[in-house]
Protein backbone atom coordinates (compact mmCIF):
# COMPACT_ATOMS: atom_id res chain seq x y z
CA UNK A 1 0.00 0.00 0.00
CA UNK A 2 1.30 3.47 -0.35
CA UNK A 3 0.72 6.16 2.21
CA UNK A 4 -2.29 8.02 2.52
CA UNK A 5 -1.28 11.67 3.36
CA UNK A 6 -1.32 11.71 7.12
CA UNK A 7 -4.15 14.62 7.61
CA UNK A 8 -6.75 12.40 5.90
CA UNK A 9 -5.51 9.49 7.61
CA UNK A 10 -6.35 11.57 10.95
CA UNK A 11 -9.38 12.61 9.70
CA UNK A 12 -10.80 9.05 8.91
CA UNK A 13 -9.54 8.15 12.64
CA UNK A 14 -11.36 11.18 14.13
CA UNK A 15 -14.81 10.76 12.46
CA UNK A 16 -14.40 7.07 13.35
CA UNK A 17 -13.91 8.37 17.40
CA UNK A 18 -16.89 10.68 17.35
CA UNK A 19 -19.43 7.46 16.88
CA UNK A 20 -19.91 4.09 15.94
CA UNK A 21 -19.55 3.10 12.18
CA UNK A 22 -20.52 0.10 10.34
CA UNK A 23 -18.03 -0.92 8.05
CA UNK A 24 -20.61 -0.50 5.25
CA UNK A 25 -20.82 3.48 6.02
CA UNK A 26 -16.83 3.54 6.36
CA UNK A 27 -16.39 1.84 3.13
CA UNK A 28 -19.25 4.05 1.37
CA UNK A 29 -17.68 7.08 3.05
CA UNK A 30 -14.11 6.59 2.32
CA UNK A 31 -14.07 4.71 -0.99
CA UNK A 32 -12.30 6.63 -3.73
CA UNK A 33 -11.94 5.66 -7.39
CA UNK A 34 -7.81 6.24 -6.87
CA UNK A 35 -5.83 2.98 -6.35
CA UNK A 36 -3.24 5.35 -4.76
CA UNK A 37 -5.26 6.95 -2.16
CA UNK A 38 -5.87 4.14 0.29
CA UNK A 39 -6.97 6.23 3.27
CA UNK A 40 -8.80 3.49 4.93
CA UNK A 41 -6.95 0.79 4.22
CA UNK A 42 -3.51 2.54 5.47
CA UNK A 43 -5.61 3.43 9.09
CA UNK A 44 -6.49 -0.45 9.40
CA UNK A 45 -2.46 -1.48 8.52
CA UNK A 46 -1.05 0.94 10.97
CA UNK A 47 -3.55 -0.39 13.78
CA UNK A 48 -5.46 3.14 14.19
CA UNK A 49 -9.03 0.98 13.62
CA UNK A 50 -10.42 -1.81 13.45
CA UNK A 51 -13.07 -4.48 12.85
CA UNK A 52 -15.17 -5.33 15.39
CA UNK A 53 -18.19 -7.67 15.25
CA UNK A 54 -21.16 -6.92 16.84
CA UNK A 55 -24.15 -9.04 17.19
CA UNK A 56 -27.24 -7.22 15.63
CA UNK A 57 -25.54 -4.49 14.04
CA UNK A 58 -22.70 -6.46 12.18
CA UNK A 59 -19.25 -5.33 11.60
CA UNK A 60 -18.49 -2.07 13.45
CA UNK A 61 -15.04 0.03 12.95
CA UNK A 62 -13.84 1.74 15.97
CA UNK A 63 -10.76 3.51 16.82
CA UNK A 64 -7.99 1.44 18.90
CA UNK A 65 -5.98 2.70 21.83
CA UNK A 66 -2.95 3.11 19.14
CA UNK A 67 -5.84 5.26 17.29
CA UNK A 68 -6.80 7.56 20.85
CA UNK A 69 -2.70 8.55 20.79
CA UNK A 70 -2.68 9.36 17.37
CA UNK A 71 -5.11 11.24 17.57
CA UNK A 72 -3.81 12.93 20.84
CA UNK A 73 -0.28 13.60 19.35
CA UNK A 74 -1.70 15.02 16.62
CA UNK A 75 -3.93 17.46 18.81
CA UNK A 76 -0.42 18.08 20.74
CA UNK A 77 1.43 18.72 17.70
CA UNK A 78 -0.88 21.23 16.55
CA UNK A 79 -0.58 23.13 19.82
CA UNK A 80 2.85 23.20 19.71
CA UNK A 81 2.81 24.22 16.20
CA UNK A 82 0.53 27.03 17.21
CA UNK A 83 2.87 28.03 20.24
CA UNK A 84 5.26 28.70 18.24
CA UNK A 85 3.90 30.25 15.49
CA UNK A 86 2.51 32.92 18.03
CA UNK A 87 6.13 32.86 19.73
CA UNK A 88 7.99 33.82 16.51
CA UNK A 89 5.53 36.44 15.84
CA UNK A 90 6.09 38.11 19.26
CA UNK A 91 9.86 38.04 18.71
CA UNK A 92 9.44 39.80 15.69
CA UNK A 93 7.30 42.09 17.01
Amino acid sequence: MTDAPESLVFDLVEWVAKQPRTYAEMLDAWRTSCPRLTVWEDAIERGLVMRKPVAGQGTMMVVTEAGRRFLGGHERGMVSLASASSAARHSRA
